[in-house]
């Protein structure tokens, strides 16, 4: 529940309600005037944490400094957290070693910075029918990455492109 969704003071509707101190010591079952003054007295807000319980149970706090301290939270687990990329490595079937090491070495990059890659090829005019080779350069291609991701969803034929995804390798592993 976020901070904006608490009812604070007078917003409470319940009669009773079941107080907690500022810390966190649980004072009682007692009417809601009650528990609002009780709150007054020590300069602070009666917030209503725990609509569903029976009778809702409210914390004597500072709701200035509560509601800061989510949005610090909030902001902190936002940095935290990993937005992945996809990048897009594209070949042909008939690719020579070098290019094809560059392109595995590009995509070892990218596995690198927890990017998603998209091993694309591209089949033109006849190339086609020979679809295996497609398949085994793909199968190399993974081989050649699997120590830093793995294949997320194996090659697929969608048109004249051979696609394939690789994850990279999760820090839980």
């Amino acid at each position: 529940m976020s901070a904006e969704d608490l009812r604070v003071n007078e917003q409470i509707k319940a009669r009773e309600v079941r107080v907690v101190d500022n810390d966190g010591e649980q004072i009682g079952i007692m009417p809601l005037k009650k528990g609002l003054s009780l709150a007054e007295e020590k300069d602070l807000e009666l917030v209503e944490v725990a609509p569903q319980a029976d009778p809702p149970v409210c914390k004597i706090m500072d709701y200035g400094k509560y509601k800061y301290e989510q949005a610090k939270k909030a902001k902190e687990a936002k940095k935290n957290q990993n937005v992945m990329k996809t990048k897009e490595v594209q070949m042909s079937v008939n690719i020579e070693d070098h290019d094809f090491n560059t392109k595995v070495n590009m995509a070892q990059r990218f596995l690198e910075n927890k990017d998603k890659v998209k091993v694309s090829i591209r089949f033109r005019g006849r190339e086609i029918t020979h679809k295996d080779l497609g398949y085994d350069l793909m199968d190399r291609f993974a081989d050649e990455l699997k120590e830093y991701g793995r294949v997320s969803s194996k090659p697929q034929l969608e048109g004249r492109n051979l696609l394939m995804f690789i994850t990279p390798k999760s820090d839980k592993n």
